[in-house]
């Protein structure tokens, strides 16, 4: 059998820097402080340094992240969120658990980012936040969905809020800053196969203001600043010591491997432009595209599931990202019907993800963008056979 290239490998790192991991988590085993220890505060002063914001708030999760960050803001029943449905189910599920509404915008096609031109449309006088993703690696219209929010505060007389759903994102850079800067509160995910990953679920808030991070402090830690003292509603979503020491031994590597991923992409763009797919675009204000996931377009649905096949029989991971969206799924809303997003429900049917992470070979790279090629060659000759 030919070689495996697997979609992400998550021990590589680690085989590669043994040592400091080993260091690291030897540090908590020895000192005990397995919730709250000092590692959580030494990534967090780490990781807001690099992005450049005052406050880093480390919890559970990119998902309970989000929710921490529309708590903070007092989002419930008869607040309005307008967000993407091209995305994780997680970006609308903390949305629905407050009790609020998700309300829909399409996305670009090109950037598979919210579309900021449709953006006005949806703000009324119940919409209190506007949560774009910047999907797949490259941040979200930062300046239009900036100009837009600020004549819609105009229109109203109040703030809107903008939380960047950056579960993909971090270290991804936008010429108004970096991915998790850019908005009131920015959200990550330290899910292993993120481009900055731990050993198990993690997350982070960002922001610069002082008392939305005093809230968000406080709300992951059962709503409480000092024990038994409770000033709001709160959950358990606190960033676990381990996973923080895990990834303080990515910090020293982080931007190589950023670097490595738009790397990767770059051979991809190049290996593929002669062939019939659409390469990933970059938004005019992008200038660090972090790729957590390579994602190409094809023609139709069943191009797509064919090159998917093709890949899996010879050896290549591959992926379908979001190939159910958001607005369709019931448990969330009905409120929306089959065509109504169109540009987003036609991504769902034409979009294929290929392996990009830092450590992927040159050889298994190759072998990426030949078998890519092969399927393309016997394609067309399948189809001017058969017409």
């Amino acid at each position: 059998m030919s070689q495996q290239v697997q979609m992400y490998d998550p021990r590589r790192h680690l085989e590669e820097n043994k040592t400091v991991y080993d260091e690291n988590i030897k540090k908590v085993l020895s000192h005990g402080r397995f919730i709250n220890g000092p590692e959580v505060k030494e990534i967090e002063t780490a990781l807001s340094k690099y992005v450049d914001v005052k406050h880093g708030v480390g919890v559970s999760s990119g998902t309970d992240a989000l929710l921490i960050a529309l708590m903070a803001l007092g989002v419930g029943p008869g607040d309005e969120v307008v967000t993407v449905p091209f995305s994780w189910i997680s970006t609308v599920e903390v949305i629905c658990m407050l009790r609020a509404t998700p309300v829909f915008c399409d996305i670009d096609r090109d950037t598979f980012n919210m579309d900021t031109r449709q953006l006005a449309d949806k703000i009324n006088e119940r919409t209190k936040v506007i949560m774009p993703v910047s999907i797949f690696g490259q941040p979200y219209d930062v300046v239009g969905t900036r100009k837009v929010v600020k004549e819609a505060e105009e229109r109203l007389g109040r703030k809107i809020y903008v939380i960047e759903d950056a579960a993909q994102s971090f270290g991804s850079i936008h010429e108004e800053g970096h991915s998790c800067s850019v908005s009131d509160i920015g959200c990550t995910s330290f899910f292993p196969s993120k481009p900055l990953g731990c050993f198990g679920d993690g997350g982070m808030c960002f922001t610069n203001d002082d008392e939305l991070a005093r809230r968000m402090r406080a709300i992951r830690n059962h709503g409480c600043e000092r024990r038994y003292h409770y000033e709001r509603v709160g959950l358990n979503g606190r960033l676990d010591t381990l996973q923080a020491a895990i990834l303080l031994s990515k910090v020293p590597t982080m931007e190589s491997q950023f670097e490595k991923r738009a790397e990767n992409a770059h051979f991809y763009n190049e290996a593929f432009k002669s062939l019939p797919v659409e390469t990933p675009v970059l938004d005019s204000g992008t200038i660090q595209h972090v790729y957590a996931q390579y994602t190409i377009q094809l023609e139709d649905e069943k191009t797509r599931d064919a090159l998917l096949d093709h890949l899996k029989q010879n050896g290549v991971g591959a992926a379908v990202f979001y190939p159910v969206q958001l607005h369709l799924v019931p448990a969330l809303t009905q409120e929306y019907l089959p065509g109504s997003l169109p540009v987003a429900e036609s991504m769902g049917k034409r979009v294929l993800s290929l392996p990009c992470y830092p450590e992927l070979t040159e050889e298994e790279r190759a072998k990426v963008a030949f078998t890519v090629a092969l399927f393309f060659e016997g394609y067309s000759g399948m189809i001017q056979k058969n017409t």
